[in-house]
């Protein structure tokens, strides 16, 4: 009989890439980590982590090994929500909210007031996490419902460890000062801001690449005159004629600055997709589906 104790470690190794990472999710040491392998590797009769310089790796026997634990784990999750179907509608117990700060102010603040209001049994719990974060304090149990940005670092959709799905395509508008001849005008095409002065998020922000990316499908590279992190950042300098930007559309900046958010026209219009995320099998956790299906609804707004 395989300890399922020792499998969870197995699986934090190939999902953090390090024993002592993994070691921490786990809240083990590195040595016992170390030693719950070692032991599993025995029950086995296999091996399951070969060294690579000075990192180890997992053979090709725990790699196949894995593709039944995550099995086992989502089977895990849906008997533990299984559990919950006593009260298909309550919203009780604990739900764990995890977003970048986007999504927090746009989305999991007012779904966090929402369901406070409809369940007065239920605790929530919100936490900013980059997206990369949030899949980790997914894995770990830490975090019930992400909502992250579709980046190229994030897990496919086919992973079999998260069950994810689109919530929204979050556009870009043209952020202008309010009396700026392109907010007062028709929507411009990209293609027409190439004289601009631009604006951009500092990297390794996405949304910077991804501004970058439409420029270049529009004929040009945009001359950047500043380079900030925050987007009431990129707000104030608009505001104070310092340049124009791309702002996705969910941002919420500033109101008492003189600004003018315009949508663009044409065939090039950069958006990013937003997903919300789940554990596998927790989709069935009465709570946690919601939590999901009151999400779906706030997002178009």
């Amino acid at each position: 009989m395989i300890d399922l104790r020792r499998l969870s470690v197995l699986r934090a190794v190939a999902h953090y890439g390090t024993v002592t990472a993994a070691a921490e999710a786990v809240h083990l040491t590195p040595s016992a980590a170390s030693q719950q392998i070692r032991q599993l590797s025995k029950e086995l009769d296999v091996a399951l982590l070969e060294r690579h310089g000075r990192r180890v790796r997992l053979t090709p026997a725990a790699r196949g090994l894995l593709r039944h634990a995550d099995r086992i784990a989502e089977y895990w999750q849906e008997a533990e929500a299984e559990l919950h179907t006593a009260h298909p509608t309550a919203l009780r117990g604990h739900v764990r909210l995890a977003g970048f700060p986007t999504a927090v102010c746009s989305l999991l603040a007012p779904l966090a007031a929402q369901l406070r209001a409809e369940g007065p049994d239920l605790t929530v719990e919100l936490r900013q996490a980059e997206p990369g974060e949030c899949f980790d304090l997914l894995f770990s149990g830490d975090a019930d419902l992400a909502v992250v940005e579709a980046t190229t670092d994030s897990p496919p959709l086919n992973d079999a460890r998260f069950h994810q799905r689109p919530l929204m395509d979050d556009a870009f508008d043209l952020l202008t000062p309010a009396d700026h001849p392109l907010a007062t005008g028709p929507a411009p095409k990209l293609g027409e801001l190439a004289d601009e002065p631009w604006i951009l998020a500092a990297p390794p922000c996405s949304a910077r690449q991804l501004v970058l990316a439409a420029c270049t499908s529009a004929g040009f590279t945009p001359a950047i005159a500043h380079q900030v992190s925050e987007w009431s950042v990129v707000a104030t300098l608009v505001a104070h004629g310092l340049g124009i930007a791309l702002v996705p559309r969910v941002v919420q900046l500033p109101p008492q600055l003189n600004l003018a958010r315009t949508p663009l026209d044409g065939e090039v219009r950069p958006f990013r997709r937003l997903l919300r995320v789940v554990r596998s099998g927790d989709e069935r956790h009465p709570t946690i589906a919601a939590a999901a299906s009151r999400l779906d609804a706030l997002a178009p707004r």
